[in-house]
């Protein structure tokens, strides 16, 4: 796995760390589908879920 930036994982299984609204950090898998407007659509693998998280929050991204 390497290092890129979230933008250029669009379409792509990637792990990343985020940093919820509480501080709370989480490290996730999932599949992202689009960035637009600080916000990035995703589906969690482990959570089995949609989820739309916000770009600042996204701490490290990998893909595979």
């Amino acid at each position: 796995m390497s290092n890129i930036t979230i933008d250029k994982c669009v379409g792509r299984v990637i792990d990343l760390i985020y940093i919820d609204t509480s501080g709370k950090f989480s490290q996730r898998r999932v599949n992202l589908f689009a960035i637009r407007n600080g916000k990035a659509r995703v589906y969690d693998v482990k959570k089995r879920g949609y989820r739309t998280l916000i770009v600042d929050r996204i701490l490290a991204v990998q893909a595979e």
